[in-house]
């Protein structure tokens, strides 16, 4: 018997959905049925070719910047306007500073560069896309599907990344919090928490040989995950198939962190 994982008739919005887990996340939403949003700061090259990838009248490229709550408002607008509705809202985007930096030299500007991007950003997308999500007529029994995403970091900490672990624990709180506030409005909120990836962002830090074999070693499967292998439990997630879901932490981290 084959179960499809289908969001035939959705509107999704991905922010950060140019590379890596964005990328994959829209390349299966687009292929589940889902007419897919997605933002990107500056990877304009790589937005357009996945936009022709999924097709024109499929995927929509918007540029954002998402470091304040006003952004993420144009943002959710544009989708609104361009796509009609909004059912999903996968918030995505995110920095991590690649240096080692002890709390004791961590500038005042980046500690709130990071937070604007990786909270105020995600926070104006949820306040925004929830409005739009109990404003709307319903097309199915959920009005809508959030998923944030968290981090291993936000779990156990990070040394010399205080700003970005900071933030990766706020957004599983963020998360708990809502799916009791929004479950009777039947909106479901859950989370993804990714360890080590091959992305852009890891790059580094994989490529190099010291911190890439540290990394590899704390993880029992000895390898680091496929952004296609975060992007289908977010899948998942939105589908009929988690109807009784709601402020789950998803661990996906080849057995690094075993907690909720």
């Amino acid at each position: 018997m084959s179960i499809p994982l289908s969001l035939s008739g959705k509107v999704a919005l991905i922010s950060g959905g140019s590379r890596g887990i964005g990328a994959a996340t829209v390349r299966m939403f687009a292929a589940a049925g889902a007419k897919v949003a997605f933002s990107y700061r500056s990877a304009r090259s790589q937005a357009e070719a996945l936009a022709k990838e999924c097709g024109a009248g499929v995927c929509h490229p918007i540029v954002s910047d998402l470091n304040t709550p006003e952004a993420a408002r144009a943002l959710v607008s544009e989708t609104v306007r361009h796509c009609g509705r909004l059912d999903i809202l996968v918030a995505n985007h995110g920095v991590w500073p690649e240096q080692d930096v002890p709390i004791e030299r961590m500038s005042d500007e980046q500690w709130r560069s990071t937070l604007s991007i990786n909270l105020d950003g995600v926070f104006g997308l949820v306040k925004h896309a929830v409005a739009q999500m109990k404003s709307q007529p319903r097309m199915s029994a959920p009005a809508g599907h959030i998923v944030l995403i968290s981090s291993t970091s936000g779990q156990r900490g990070e040394a010399f990344h205080c700003d970005y672990s900071a933030t990766k624990g706020a957004i599983i709180s963020l998360t708990k919090s809502l799916a009791t506030e929004l479950a009777s409005a039947g909106i479901y909120v859950n989370c993804v928490a990714p360890g080590w990836v091959d992305t852009d962002m890891s790059a580094g830090a994989l490529a190099d040989p010291k911190s890439g074999d540290e990394i590899r070693r704390t993880i029992p499967m000895g390898r680091v995950g496929r952004p296609e292998e975060i992007a289908a439990p977010v899948l998942f997630l939105c589908t009929e198939h988690a109807g009784f879901i709601n402020g789950e932490v998803f661990n996906i981290n080849g057995g690094a962190v075993l907690a909720g």
